[in-house]
């Protein structure tokens, strides 16, 4: 094994080997702890559960902490649980001013407020060891013991769902951050103000909370690898396959615009905002998911073949295979 790591997140080998063999505490109230393609621990709390989850901001030089609130809570909610508060980490590089760190805070307690959420405490630091601010996140949510969902639910024959569109957080991010580059490589101004509005869209509470109501057999939020890291992840915790027709996963024009132009996998990039949700069937997602004003798009199904294969608009089959690292690192890598 390679004993370097690279950018993002560590690959399922390392997190195995670094990571869960080393962990041998436990505990008979924990009812979901670290594992591949899970992203919460769940705490048994009596007729409640408690779901918690912690998630950096490292891609964007924007809106940090509104983003951190609303990706923190993107996880709980995923595994169904009602947000109720954060606490945050901030790491500051020296010669930060004080401008910045108000409207960082400003930018915590407007998310906070949209979820009807608090800020439950957390830590700050000015350090020489970040070279940029760092917000680390941790949501708190709440569900009924019996209606939590995880990664893992997943079964043969299960549909499976993406909301919104995928690439969202990613494509927000590039047009705000590199609005100039874009232009230049003919982006159009119109489609980059509709872009950057995709912040607004960040959270996926409501169609989570919706989706785990209706009957949602496994959920996951579609962040870090995009598409294909998301369902990679839910695949290796459910020990299913699955078929998925690429032509059916949702891509919105402005994100296609933005990826043409860098020459970019929308699939493959870091997508808060969609939610991946496995259900039977019979299910009724799509009409709950537009109870909330969001729409559901059916990709595929989860099959009893050990294999996650791929239809491309060609017709051809190919295996899913993990992402190396997600294509918004790879463009500020510059490769």
């Amino acid at each position: 094994m390679d004993r370097t790591v690279k950018a993002g997140k560590l690959s399922p080998e390392k997190l195995r080997s670094l990571i869960f063999e080393r962990l041998h505490r436990r505990r008979s109230d924990i009812l979901l702890r670290p594992g591949l393609g899970e992203d919460s621990a769940v705490i048994d709390f009596g007729e409640e559960v408690c779901v918690i989850s912690t998630d950096p901001i490292t891609g964007a030089s924007r809106r940090l902490g509104w983003l951190a609130v609303h990706v923190a809570c993107n996880d709980v909610a995923a595994n169904g649980a009602e947000p109720v508060g954060i606490q945050a980490a901030l790491l500051l590089p020296e010669g930060i001013d004080d401008e910045f760190v108000g409207q960082l805070i400003d930018d915590m307690d407007s998310a906070c407020g949209e979820l009807g959420i608090e800020i439950l405490g957390g830590h700050t630091e000015v350090t020489s060891q970040v070279n940029g601010p760092l917000v680390v996140a941790t949501a708190v949510g709440r569900a009924p013991r019996d209606l939590y969902v995880t990664s893992a639910g997943a079964q043969p024959g299960d549909v499976i769902y993406v909301t919104k569109g995928v690439g969202f957080e990613g494509t927000a991010i590039l047009a705000a951050d590199h609005r100039e580059a874009l232009v230049g490589l003919g982006v159009e101004e119109p489609v980059l103000d509709r872009a950057d509005g995709f912040f607004n869209r960040i959270s996926v509470v409501q169609e989570a909370l919706a989706a785990a109501k209706a009957g949602a057999s496994a959920m996951h939020d579609i962040t870090e690898g995009g598409f294909y890291g998301a369902l990679w992840e839910l695949l290796g915790a459910s020990g299913w396959g699955c078929e998925v027709t690429l032509d059916s996963v949702p891509v919105l024009p402005e994100t296609k615009a933005i990826c043409d132009a860098l020459k970019l996998d929308p699939l493959g990039l870091i997508s808060s905002g969609s939610l991946l949700i496995t259900a039977p069937p019979e299910i009724p997602i799509v009409e709950a998911a537009a109870q909330v004003g969001v729409k559901a798009y059916p990709v595929g199904r989860i099959t009893s073949e050990d294999k996650p294969m791929l239809i491309e608009p060609s017709g051809k089959s190919r295996e899913l295979s993990l992402p190396e690292e997600d294509e918004l690192w790879r463009f500020l890598a510059g490769k």
